[in-house]
């Protein structure tokens, strides 16, 4: 069994990833709402397989990923300071490959690798704190962008989401309703893993959020007919001149957005000021036989090939703001973020 939760009135995927002594309990995600399967990733390897096979999406390889360093740790943490800071740094490497698109687990690394350069005569203790501050900066930065993104809604609104959007998308709606909006949401189902179903779906409904589920291909019909105010989706990298890398999908229904005047609002907790334009991302291509199944049944012959560009790049033409943990900007000009203190 999972270690208890410290968030028990969260929605369930706020709290899906778990250190215990053990390991690091992952909720399966790839079966989830239908089972709440977790599985314990014993090394760092386990973890990184659990990314890399989608256990878990979203925020969640970025708590994997904390978590997964506090293991290599507690491997580590018996050898001279050197060697475990060397063993810590082979751990990091292996796990920021997961996801290349994504800069996420950079980020999680980041946090437990500079605390233990600052504490290196006790190396377990140092990674297991730079890990609770990591979650902590994560968890309060979505509650800041909870509070910019929700400030974009009018008070009565239909949202389009794509994806799952995971603690950006629940700290939208939390602030939304404690602001006395009232939304509803039409999710799409987000091919082939059907993220958009079974997570997004699943969590707004437990919110008590209205929500209809669509396929991948009605959103521009809905849009023109008018039943669409918005669009909003997270993003897993938005670039310093305000591209945005997001689940692959994302540009077309930007486009369309565009097309019929409809606001799409991307969030972030900040541009990655590593990547100056779309060209500096490397975009993550799956396994293209994903795309021939659903659920695990084959959707197609096997005469037929399957292609699986993870995600894809929306220029700031098609972007209306970027909401971040220091408020909503242009794409334009979003590299200004870092020039807040």
């Amino acid at each position: 069994m999972p270690p208890t939760s410290r968030y028990p009135d969260a929605p369930t995927l706020a709290d899906s990833v778990r250190l215990d002594d053990d390991g690091v309990h992952i909720l399966d995600r790839r079966v989830f709402p239908f089972e709440h399967r977790w599985i314990c990733a014993r090394t760092v390897e386990d973890v990184a397989r659990a990314i890399e096979d989608m256990v878990t999406q979203s925020s969640g390889p970025y708590f994997a990923v904390l978590w997964g360093m506090v293991l290599a740790a507690r491997q580590a943490r018996h050898l001279p300071p050197e060697k475990a800071r060397e063993q810590l740094r082979h751990a990091a490497d292996r796990l920021i490959a997961t996801r290349p698109t994504n800069d996420q687990p950079r980020k999680a690394v980041t946090w437990v690798l500079n605390a233990v350069d600052h504490h290196p005569d006790d190396v377990l203790a140092a990674a297991e704190q730079g890990a609770l501050a990591g979650e902590r900066d994560y968890r309060q930065r979505s509650q800041e962008l909870g509070k910019t993104a929700a400030q974009l809604l009018p008070d009565r609104a239909c949202v389009l989401t794509h994806c799952w959007g995971d603690l950006y998308l629940t700290g939208m709606v939390e602030q939304a309703l404690q602001a006395g909006k009232q939304l509803s949401f039409i999710c799409t189902e987000t091919r082939p893993y059907l993220q958009g179903a079974r997570l997004t779906a699943e969590t707004l409904a437990e919110m008590g959020v209205p929500t209809t589920l669509v396929s991948d291909g009605m959103p521009a019909a809905l849009m023109q007919d008018g039943r669409i105010d918005m669009l909003v989706t997270a993003s897993d990298r938005v670039t310093m001149d305000g591209h945005v890398i997001n689940k692959v999908g994302t540009l077309q229904l930007a486009v369309a957005a565009h097309t019929f005047g409809i606001p799409y609002y991307a969030l972030c907790h900040a541009p990655d000021p590593h990547s100056a334009t779309g060209s500096d991302v490397p975009i993550e291509y799956r396994d293209g036989n994903d795309v021939l199944h659903t659920l695990g049944h084959r959707t197609a012959s096997d005469r037929v090939t399957g292609l699986y560009p993870a995600f894809d790049v929306t220029s700031p033409q098609f972007v209306t703001r970027i909401a971040t943990d220091r408020g909503a900007w242009k794409p334009e000009h979003v590299h200004q973020y870092w020039a807040q203190q």
